[in-house]
């Protein structure tokens, strides 16, 4: 169950939401290293030359009736996940240059949209709400692919589910909050789709999933026995958290605490010193590093000391990509699952995905910062065969979506033939376990995922 914190959030943001709906309606609405060809935009976005440089004249009906459409991306642009944002941008702009900035007879042109702030330094409610309602006004836009957190999800998918010219299909590179597409908490999923109607898919696995593996994991294969179990008090950490120790009963960990960490805090020792006389043998971290992550990580190792020593430190994907984590010295020999596969394996396994990865490198003179990254030009090819296989209008483009199309394995970026089932889960399941060594996060093993 998530937290009263997390609860609180979630009523203020149906607040917004309802509020934002009603002025859609009223309106009448139909109508770091990245280069700096594709710098991030500021909030509601700015709209990337395609490689053909077709026109962007919006069309009529929120996006029938012409040629040229617009897909967006919906991305922390600042704070500690600007690094994979940027690059998951950089990412979607190479794949659009690859099609040469085509989907079917339809031109496609990228506008960015940044759902952090900079006060916050990580995503945020209202932003979140504002730009649902932006995405929905944009006339030309037919499909949205973010969001990068689960809770922002949860803020945009009813709006974009109520649209009057849709609903508008969202496609997401990285939530893994389970509620989205199927039970969870009470009133999920079918609370995100008032309509009745999906419009929400992803290409990456479930919390539900994540947690289970994390936790078979930690007591396969580090053997451990009791385990302290903390979480962020966001939707997605409460539910990691949540999957993890319901999984760890199954598999012979005690979970000896649970709690959730105040981000605002300056430091974390006496929390952990509450823990010592429990004895515990593993943390968990429930959330993510934007949530004053590093922090968390340098406390745990001051008070039970190094993780390659008797306590053991793993964590969920909320932890994966981030440079300023693989930098941190007490960040060594922390474990971190990720629900897909990183750019190594994908380039191990040859095909499309090894060449989608070569090129970004070639192109932009780095390694993705996130795995994510390229997962968000996975979720890409899959909205952009949708679109391929619809009438242009955003009812079309989800209708096509939910269709039963797929991303056939000799294109495909994560390697494998894709696609969505009926509530908008991806059909093919990763699970990675990576091991951060040296100040770097490299590959450890892949977990089977039932």
């Amino acid at each position: 169950m998530p937290t009263k914190g997390n609860q609180m959030r979630l009523r203020q943001a149906t607040a917004v939401i309802a509020a934002l709906a009603v002025g859609i309606t009223a309106c009448g609405s139909d109508s770091k290293k990245a280069d700096t060809t594709n710098a991030p935009a500021a909030t509601g976005g700015t709209t990337a030359p395609a490689a053909t440089g077709g026109s962007t004249a919006p069309p009529a009906s929120g996006g029938g009736g012409g040629k040229a459409l617009v897909v967006s991306s919906d991305l922390p642009l600042q704070g500690a996940s600007a690094d994979a944002s940027a690059d998951t941008n950089l990412a979607l702009q190479l794949l659009l240059d690859q099609m040469g900035g085509k989907a079917g007879d339809y031109t496609i042109t990228l506008k960015q949209y940044d759902d952090s702030t900079a006060a916050k330094g990580a995503w945020d409610d209202a932003t979140c709400a504002k730009n649902a309602n932006d995405h929905v006004a944009n006339a030309a836009e037919v499909a949205v692919m973010g969001t990068y957190n689960s809770g922002c999800a949860k803020i945009e998918v009813p709006v974009l589910n109520e649209d009057p010219n849709g609903p508008m299909l969202m496609f997401s590179h990285a939530n893994t909050n389970p509620g989205i597409t199927k039970p969870w908490d009470p009133g999920e999923p079918d609370k995100y789709y008032p309509t009745g109607v999906r419009n929400y898919g992803r290409v990456i696995a479930t919390d539900d999933l994540q947690g289970k593996a994390d936790a078979e994991f930690a007591a396969k294969d580090l053997k451990v026995k009791k385990c302290v179990v903390l979480n962020d008090a966001q939707t997605y950490g409460v539910g990691v958290a949540q999957a993890f120790a319901e999984a760890a009963a199954n598999v012979g960990i005690e979970v000896v605490a649970t709690e959730a960490w105040d981000p605002k805090q300056p430091n974390y020792t006496a929390l952990f010193e509450g823990f010592k006389s429990l004895n515990p043998d593993c943390i968990f971290l429930g959330g993510i590093n934007d949530n004053n992550g590093e922090q968390l990580i340098r406390d745990k190792v001051a008070v039970f000391g190094p993780n390659t020593g008797a306590v053991k430190l793993v964590a969920p994907d909320g932890f994966t990509g981030y440079p300023s984590v693989h930098a941190l010295a007490e960040a060594d020999g922390m474990y971190i699952s990720f629900a897909g596969l990183p750019a190594s394996e994908l380039i191990k396994q040859g095909g499309a995905g090894a060449k989608f990865v070569e090129a970004f490198k070639t192109k932009y003179g780095h390694d993705p910062a996130s795995a994510y990254s390229i997962y968000g030009a996975a979720a890409l090819q899959f909205i952009l065969k949708a679109i391929a296989a619809s009438d242009g209008t955003r009812k079309g483009v989800r209708d096509a979506a939910f269709s039963g199309i797929t991303v056939p394995a000799d294109e495909s970026i994560i390697g494998r033939e894709f696609g969505i089932d009926a509530n908008g889960d991806v059909t093919v399941r990763d699970m990675s376990i990576q091991l951060l060594t040296g100040g770097d996060e490299t590959f450890y093993k892949a977990w089977p995922v039932e």
